[in-house]
């Protein structure tokens, strides 16, 4: 394999292809999640910096509060306009394959029957992310944060902040989170309408 791949490297390959994606894109909006040291070659290919989302980490612990739900007992209709009240597309068929997956734990906040904010905690090589955490407001992100983070004792935790919303970012720096990574939230062609004050967690970089 490695006789084969490096057998098209220096080519031009690379650059042909992604030229070739955003010709296809057209007028489109696109939006992409850069290390922070390529801004300026993507700045070249016309898109403009929106945020930096920064990756968090924590531990996981404590009581989780009381009032919390399993959202896999709310109508999918419902986790389905609460999500389209934050992020920019309807995305469905998405959620319903990222609320199930294996190890995943997945809690809401319902007030007049009504979801007001979700958050789902995953697995991964190393402990847990946590992401989405959408959320009406902070002491709604608070309570949802503190029942995942119980579920998680011990365990590596992160949790990757909009640093366009500071209510996300105080919310890690109470739970004593560590920046330990960052990228850079670009957009070509304008950028989408979206509610990032309800942001508290992104739910997986590359424009989750």
């Amino acid at each position: 394999m490695g006789s084969i791949s490096s057998k098209y490297r220096g080519r031009g390959l690379g650059l042909e292809l992604w030229q070739a994606a955003l010709n296809r894109f057209g007028d489109r909006i696109v939006g992409l999640d850069g290390v922070v040291a390529q801004q300026e070659n993507y700045r070249k290919s016309g898109f403009r910096l929106a945020f930096r989302n920064i990756r968090q980490r924590g531990a996981g612990g404590g009581a989780a509060p009381a009032g919390l739900t399993d959202l896999l007992t709310v109508p999918i209709e419902e986790i389905v306009r609460y999500d389209g009240s934050a992020f920019p597309a309807p995305r469905e068929e998405f959620l319903k394959s990222w609320l199930r997956q294996p190890q995943a734990v997945v809690l809401g906040a319902v007030a007049e029957g009504q979801l007001k904010g979700y958050g789902v905690l995953r697995a991964c090589l190393q402990g847990f992310k946590i992401g989405p955490l959408f959320a009406d407001d902070e002491e709604m992100a608070e309570r949802l944060f503190a029942g995942l983070l119980a579920r998680a004792p011990g365990a590596p935790v992160f949790l990757d902040t909009p640093e366009a919303n500071p209510a996300a970012i105080a919310l890690a720096e109470r739970h004593n989170m560590t920046p330990v990574f960052e990228t850079a939230r670009m957009y070509k062609n304008g950028a989408p309408r979206m509610r990032l004050d309800r942001w508290f967690g992104v739910t997986t970089f590359e424009l989750g």
